[in-house]
């Protein structure tokens, strides 16, 4: 999915919580996972100055999960523990920052320097087996 405007963070969003609900995540996990997202959809938006969502199904065998990689060619993140940090937020976004993003969810994968842009893969997996 493509994320170039306001209103594509909201239809991330969306697709977001269809999926959750096709692996059965439990209503406070997709919520969770919805607000991750939307976190880092506008993240991509604002900060990455547009980007990418591929958001997806995945299953270890045990149970299903979703799976959200934001990708964007901003100027990348130039000091990624600052970010991570609890608290840190650059403002325009939920609040939540990174830090906050990463507790939402179950896995948190960030890749990113100056100059080369940055990609964030999210997982949230059901409860149950």
């Amino acid at each position: 999915m493509t994320i170039a405007a306001d209103k594509d963070v909201v239809l991330v969003r969306q697709v977001v919580r269809s999926v959750a609900v096709t692996v059965a995540l439990s209503l406070v996990d997709q919520t969770k996972l919805v607000t991750a997202a939307s976190e880092l959809a506008r993240n991509t938006l604002v900060y990455g100055g547009g980007g990418g969502a591929e958001i997806g199904v995945v299953d270890s065998g045990r149970r299903k999960g979703v799976r959200i990689v934001f990708a964007d060619d901003g100027p990348g993140i130039a000091d990624l523990d600052l970010a991570l940090s609890d608290g840190y937020t650059s403002g325009g976004g939920l609040g939540l920052g990174l830090g906050g993003a990463r507790r939402l969810v179950d896995e948190f994968e960030i890749d990113t320097a100056p100059g080369r842009g940055t990609r964030v893969t999210i997982t949230k997996w059901s409860r149950s087996t």
